[in-house]
């Protein structure tokens, strides 16, 4: 199904593109997700969304990182929400 998500600031991504979205808190004690999300800011993949501290993370089907302020819960609902009224 085609449609956008909103994901703060002026990011709004294709659900297509989505492969994943990460809670930074939950995540980010592990070291192999602070060594992914190191190695996608020093090849320049990461782009910021949040206009204060993120709290979650987008994972795009290109490899690029989008850290946004709204929750995973709350992306995740707007993909659900939009997933029942569009079908």
């Amino acid at each position: 199904m085609k449609g956008f998500v909103y994901a703060g600031g002026d990011a709004a991504l294709d659900r297509d593109d989505i492969v994943g979205i990460f809670d930074l808190d939950n995540t980010s004690w592990s070291y192999l997700t602070r060594d992914f999300l190191s190695r996608a800011e020093r090849d320049g993949r990461v782009k910021n969304a949040a206009e204060d501290l993120p709290r979650s993370f987008i994972l795009c089907g290109d490899e690029t990182v989008i850290l946004t302020q709204p929750t995973a819960a709350t992306l995740a609902r707007r993909l659900e929400d939009q997933e029942r009224t569009y079908g």
